[in-house]
C-alpha cells in the first residue's frame, strides 16, 4: 500500500471527532453478542479506530485491543490517548493481518466511505484472513435512508478555535452521499482553510449479506440499531454480526 492509495481524507477532520459516547454504545452491543462468547484476554482488532476510544474501553474491559486505520493524525491522538496499546496505520482495502484475532469490529459507519463493492469485498476478504477459526466480526453500516435524498443540506458550526461549513447531498442513481467541508482553524495565531470532499456509500442488506458470504462468512445476522436495538436516532443504521467458519 502506497500513502497515495492509503484513504487519509480524516487527517484533515480529525480535530472534529470525539467516539467515547458512541464507542460506550458501541461496547453494549458488542458485551450483547459478541464479547460474552469470548475467551479472557481476547485478542480483538478496531478496524477504522479512529482516535482510539473504542479501543480503550476494550482494554479497560481486559482485552488485548489493536487499532487500525487511514489516518495518521487520528492514530496520534489514539496512540496519546491509549499508549500501551498497538495502532496500526494502514487502509481497511489494503491491509493483510495473520489469523491471530478471536474478534474484528468495526464502527462510525467507517465502511460506508469504501465506495465500491469490489473494494468492500476486499475489505471483507481482509477482515476473514485475519480471524482465527470461529472468530466474530461486527460493523454498522447506514441504510439509504440515512440520507438526504432529492435534497441538499448545508449545515454550519463555530466555535473559538474552528469553523466548518458544510453542503451534502445523496445521487439516489449511484447511491452515493457527497459532502464539500471547508474548515477554518485557528493554529498559531492564524485562521487556516482547507477544502475536504467525503464520499460515502450506501449498500443494501442484500449487498452486504452476499459480500460477506462469497468471502466465507456464515452466521449473518442484521439488526436495524434504532428500530430493533433500540438505540436513539439509529433509524436505518445496519448492525451486521458474523462469523468465520471452522473449516474455512
Amino acid at each position: 500500500m502506497s500513502l497515495e492509495t492509503r484513504y487519509s481524507q480524516f487527517d484533515a477532520l480529525a480535530f472534529l471527532y470525539s467516539g467515547l459516547e458512541s464507542s460506550k454504545v458501541c461496547m453494549m452491543v458488542l458485551e450483547k453478542f459478541i464479547l460474552q462468547h469470548l475467551p479472557n484476554e481476547s485478542h480483538i482488532l478496531d478496524l477504522c479506530c479512529g482516535r482510539g476510544e473504542l479501543v480503550q474501553l476494550l482494554r479497560i474491559k481486559g482485552y488485548r485491543a489493536t487499532g487500525l486505520d487511514g489516518s495518521e493524525v487520528m492514530l496520534h491522538d489514539a496512540r496519546e490517548n491509549v499508549p500501551d496499546a498497538e495502532f496500526i496505520l494502514d487502509d481497511a482495502r489494503f491491509f493483510k493481518l495473520p489469523p491471530i484475532f478471536h474478534a474484528v469490529v468495526s464502527t462510525e459507519n467507517s465502511f460506508s466511505y469504501v465506495t465500491s463493492l469490489e473494494e468492500l469485498i476486499s475489505v471483507f476478504h481482509n477482515v476473514h484472513a485475519a480471524l482465527q477459526s470461529n472468530g466474530w466480526f461486527a460493523f454498522d453500516l447506514n441504510q439509504e435512508e440515512r440520507y438526504p435524498i432529492d435534497e441538499e443540506i448545508s449545515s454550519s458550526s463555530f466555535t473559538d478555535d474552528y469553523a466548518t461549513i458544510e453542503c451534502s447531498s445523496y445521487d439516489p442513481e449511484e447511491k452515493i452521499s457527497k459532502s464539500n467541508l471547508v474548515l477554518f482553524r485557528l493554529i498559531n495565531g492564524e485562521w487556516q482553510r482547507s477544502n475536504v470532499t467525503v464520499l460515502q456509500k450506501a449498500y443494501s442488506t442484500a449487498e452486504v449479506q452476499s459480500a460477506l458470504k462469497k468471502v466465507g462468512f456464515t452466521e449473518i445476522s442484521i439488526y436495524d440499531a434504532g428500530r430493533n436495538l433500540g438505540i436513539p436516532k439509529m433509524d436505518g443504521r445496519m448492525v451486521y454480526i458474523c462469523r468465520k467458519l471452522i473449516d474455512s
